[in-house]
């Protein structure tokens, strides 16, 4: 809710009735007008019969907090027209926060999933609570006045204000929710032991010693005091309101801890102790969960290292020490990661703002934390390390919206390939579990790291920096090896390394030795000064044709260290550009504020991934147009038809898979399937010649390879021998065929889509035909994408150039193959019951892009989550 609580809403019962009679006597005189008028709370109790009876004809959803029936929201159809009155009650005690939105936001979703396309509701004008939730929601709303009240008509079709509007409520919630346990006014710690070497001593120990403000309360029913603190045997016997509570007791005394917790109201448990699902206990984890959730409590852990915020002097860790306050936001899911980071930043001189270890991740989770970073004063940069996506198409929205503000830096484990899925299309083949996370990332404007080290390297950069205004990088240094080395690497990570102004050649020479190297690389030779090396920063600085800086210094050469250092901060003191140096062989921060790397390449890809953030920061977002509802309507009912009949799923026959691309006005070469000589022939006169015969079967991926192709049939009886030979070869894999008029010569492009359940869809684009996969040319993304995203996708293909004219080849029509790759977007996001899907080849020719062969897996699916309803996973 909008304070951080929980409520949790679910379809009314019919052993309701009696909380809804409590929450009408709970319910003041004034509410019981407002929502039954005249009738007051003698309607409202006979109204509350009626809807838990047989007979009730409406839809109701219920909603509790700490386990008490606190709201009821309600729809009753009208009849044959599409449209449902709508009313909500809700409990005086939680009125305004945000609980009849949430209400309305599932009930509008329910609704149309039941073919109602507006919601009526009467209300009073006194009632302006109720009357401003309507207006709020996002969706359009029309008013009437009727026999002396408000009539609210709310059109169920999605604008982007509703998603709009749904993402700040849920963004103010989340935060609130958080901010109890990342903020907290007193701390609990369950299981503080006396012996110091015990992990809940080391955390109280850290809470004291840290300087935390707020009230810290040891638990232990086995001593008096601990650290000099009054102990309590639990938490219900606590002098005054707990926020959060760190419990680490031994995994079989956790859910006791926990339902302590609830009992005494407290607002969030950070659980250190292992023994859950990491040792297949999974079903103690749910539990666990399941008293935070109706106690209202979010769950930090279990497996945790802790909860650190500097700003609030709160180290509730087992740390062996204290990370310096700093501007980085770190959550990581193994501790043993975390403590290697912190103490990494640590030694190059950056600390933190704040800290999670999610451990297993039972409750919050990097969305979460975004969520809560994304406005937080004191944090610039955030780091992830992940084991998992709780939530991936929510993660991608959050960071995409984060990422425009503050760079996301990523590094995920378990790099494995498709695990040897039984898989039968290029596509399916191509996109490994790992690259449907580069895609994802990639559309969320995330910074992805192969290691731990490269995203320190990143974070040191984009934390004391501001990110560089262009690719054009100037070095100077005293060392030309390391110097040439750094030019080398900049070239590889997309960085340029331009010829500098004559004017800053000139000024150069006016201060430099004669044996200088005066171009870029600016080697001021290893006897430079100081001096000499900071008045040459200072002029490449000054060069309009710079974007970015880096000094490379090989001590103890010139001056040395220490001089030299202090020449560097003072002339990037004022730069407003991208410094960062290469001190060879350390790694500090020079002034607090300017990176230092050990070796050249460290250097170069921290500022070739800043600079790739720096321009997808800078393009602007658009929106994807969705696709029309009767194109959806249309493709699922196909696809409903054939699952049917198929309830496991199969490859779908020609009829079917033509159908469903019409669906999306996707380009498909007309074809008729055949199971004879003779109908080929047929079917060959039917289409036109010269023919395509094509072999069809589920196991026939690389038909070509083994005969399964025959092109350039130029009359009726070589289709008929075609077929014959083709039978003969094939066997039994061969189930029948399909014939096409030949198609005019083009570019051959393979477009695909394969769907994970733990990620939702992926989209493939590369080059196509029999080179498919010896070439592997591929471009992937997460659909569905605009046409400005697809026209880049294939412009990173290697065979790009093939479309536009490569070396006399002809123009072709790129921009049809780019609506096309939008619509198989819009295919793939709106069914998710499309497993695997194949178009290969996509023929591009001057006049358009048609796809020639045609392959899709279906497989029962469950509908992904709608943003448009807000929950806690």
């Amino acid at each position: 809710m909008r304070d951080g609580g929980i409520a949790q809403i679910r379809p009314l019962r019919t052993e309701d009735c009696a909380a809804l009679h409590e929450l009408i006597e709970r319910s003041s005189e004034r509410s019981a007008y407002l929502r039954f008028f005249t009738g007051g709370k003698a309607t409202a109790h006979a109204y509350a019969d009626r809807m838990t009876g047989p007979d009730y004809a409406g839809h109701a959803l219920v909603a509790s907090v700490r386990g008490r029936l606190v709201a009821v929201a309600e729809y009753i159809p009208i009849p044959d027209t599409g449209r449902a009155d709508i009313a909500i009650l809700l409990d005086d005690a939680v009125h305004g926060q945000g609980l009849g939105t949430l209400l309305l936001e599932h009930l509008a979703l329910d609704a149309t999933t039941r073919d109602i396309h507006e919601l009526i509701a009467d209300v009073l004008f006194e009632n302006t609570a109720m009357i401003k939730v309507f207006d709020d929601i996002g969706l359009d709303v029309e008013r009437t006045v009727d026999q002396g009240q408000l009539r609210i008509a709310i059109a169920l079709r999605q604008t982007p204000r509703l998603l709009e509007r749904i993402q700040a409520r849920d963004h103010e919630a989340e935060r609130a929710s958080l901010a109890r346990v990342l903020t907290p006014r007193s701390v609990a710690v369950i299981g503080a032991g006396r012996e110091p070497s015990s992990t809940g001593h080391k955390v109280l120990r850290n809470l004291i010693d840290g300087g935390f403000s707020g009230l810290i309360h040891p638990v232990n029913p086995n001593a008096a005091q601990v650290a000099g603190l009054t102990a309590y045997p639990d938490v219900r016997h606590m002098p005054g309101p707990v926020d959060l509570a760190v419990i680490a007791v031994p995994a079989r005394r956790v859910l006791e801890a926990a339902r302590d917790c609830a009992a005494a109201g407290v607002g969030g448990l950070a659980v250190l102790s292992s023994g859950f699902a990491e040792n297949g206990k999974a079903g103690s984890e749910r539990e666990l969960l399941r008293i935070c959730r109706e106690a209202g409590m979010r769950l930090v852990g279990p497996n945790c290292l802790g909860i650190l915020n500097t700003a609030d002097d709160l180290n509730a860790t087992f740390l062996p020490t204290t990370p310096s306050p700093g501007r980085i936001g770190l959550i990581s899911q193994s501790g043993a990661i975390a403590a290697a980071v912190l103490d990494r930043l640590g030694a190059c001189g950056l600390g933190v703002s704040s800290f999670v270890s999610t451990g297993n991740k039972a409750d919050v989770s990097g969305n979460d934390l975004l969520e809560y970073w994304e406005d937080d004063p004191a944090t610039d940069v955030i780091m992830l390390y992940l084991e998992s996506f709780g939530n991936p198409r929510k993660f991608a929205r959050i960071a995409r919206r984060v990422g425009a503000a503050k760079p996301i830096l990523l590094v995920k484990s378990g790099r494995t390939g498709s695990g040897g899925r039984a898989v039968q299309s290029h596509t399916a083949a191509a996109a490994t579990p790992d690259t449907a996370v580069d895609a994802l990332v990639r559309a969320a404007r995330v910074i992805r790291h192969d290691s731990v080290q490269d995203m320190i390297d990143t974070a040191r950069l984009l934390a004391t920096q501001p990110v560089p205004a262009g690719r054009r990088v100037a070095v100077v240094g005293n060392s030309g090896g390391p110097q040439a080395m750094a030019a080398d690497a900049m070239e590889r990570h997309g960085l340029a390394v331009p010829e500098l102004a004559a004017g800053t050649r000139h000024a150069l020479a006016e201060r430099t030795r004669p044996s200088a190297a005066l171009g870029n690389p600016v080697d001021l030779t290893a006897d430079a000064t100081a001096g000499e090396i900071g008045y040459a920063v200072r002029t490449v600085l000054a060069d309009p044709g710079v974007d970015a800086v880096l000094v490379v210094y090989t001590p103890p050469f010139g001056s040395g260290l220490e001089e030299t250092v202090r020449a560097i901060a003072e002339a990037t003191r004022d730069a407003g550009k991208t410094v960062l140096a290469c001190l060879v062989g350390r790694d500090e921060l020079i002034d607090g504020r300017v990176p230092a790397y050990a070796f050249p390449e460290q250097a170069a890809a921290a500022l070739g991934r800043a600079a790739d953030y720096a321009e997808r920061r800078a393009r602007p977002v658009e929106e994807v147009t969705p696709t029309a509802a009767s194109d959806i309507r249309a493709a699922r009912a196909v696809v409903r038809r054939d699952l049917a009949e198929h309830p496991q799923g199969r490859w779908l026959d020609q009829v079917a898979t033509a159908r469903l691309l019409e669906c999306y006005r996707i380009d498909n070469a007309p074809s008729l399937p055949v199971d004879s000589s003779d109908a080929a022939v047929r079917a060959a006169a039917e289409t036109g010649l010269p023919a395509v015969l094509k072999a069809t079967g589920p196991g026939l991926v690389h038909k070509s390879d083994i005969g399964g192709v025959r092109l350039g049939l130029r009359t009726a009886e070589d289709v008929g021998k075609a077929y014959a030979e083709m039978t003969e070869t094939l066997g039994s894999a061969m189930t029948g065929a399909i014939v096409q008029r030949m198609l005019p010569e083009g570019v051959e492009i393979i477009l695909g889509g394969v769907n994970y359940p733990a990620f939702g869809p992926l989209l493939m684009a590369g080059m196509g035909g029999v080179a498919a996969d010896l070439l592997a040319d591929r471009a992937f993304r997460v659909p569905p994408i605009t046409l400005a995203e697809a026209v880049d996708m294939l412009g990173e293909l290697r065979c790009a150039p093939l479309l536009h004219g490569y070396r006399g080849r002809p123009v072709t029509d790129a921009d049809a193959l780019a609506e096309q790759v939008v619509r198989l977007g819009h295919l793939l996001d709106d069914i998710p019951e499309i497993a695997e899907l194949d178009l290969n080849p996509v023929i591009v020719t001057p006049t358009g892009a048609t796809a020639v062969d045609v392959r899709i897996r279906l497989a029962p699916a469950s509908p992904p989550d709608s943003p448009m309803l807000r929950k806690l996973r």
